[in-house]
């Protein structure tokens, strides 16, 4: 598969997340209480996500994954317990869509992590997924998940 990268500025948008930390194996489960939880703390407010849920990537080790897991909500708002208010990263990123089977995401890492080499950026670790549909009505053939590299400044 090929990947159309592209540089994006990302201006400010309000997150609510639960950091934790899971083996990939865990993942699945550990992405669905934290959204559950997520999606009924917002209920409890009377707010709703303000766009697809996402995963913050904190590192790569597949055996003791350090995640926020989270949706983006329309403003600031209060946290609660292991609930926290946070926010993406601002700035420059890199980004491409990556369109098949979630185990197939490598393929979309290693095209972007060329494309930032060879226009000279640097990544700054963090790598970010945003899930545009849903895995459990979407055939994997067609699940699309945004890759988002946040980008040193310069």
């Amino acid at each position: 598969m090929s990947y159309d990268c592209e540089l994006r500025t990302q201006g400010p948008k309000a997150t609510m997340t639960v950091r934790t930390r899971t083996p990939v194996s865990q993942l699945p489960q550990a992405l669905g209480k934290a959204y559950g939880e997520i999606a009924a703390y917002l209920g409890s407010l009377r707010e709703q996500p303000a766009g697809p849920p996402f995963v913050a990537y904190h590192n790569m080790d597949m055996q003791d994954l350090d995640v926020e897991i989270g949706f983006p909500v329309s403003h600031p708002l209060p946290g609660q317990g292991k609930l926290l208010p946070g926010a993406m990263p601002e700035g420059q990123i890199a980004t491409c869509l990556h369109t098949g089977p979630y185990e197939d995401i490598p393929a979309a890492y290693d095209a972007l992590n060329r494309w930032i080499d060879e226009h000279g950026y640097q990544a700054t670790g963090l790598a970010i997924e945003i899930y545009l549909n849903d895995p459990q009505t979407t055939q994997p053939a067609q699940l699309q998940t945004q890759i988002m590299l946040p980008l040193r400044a310069a």
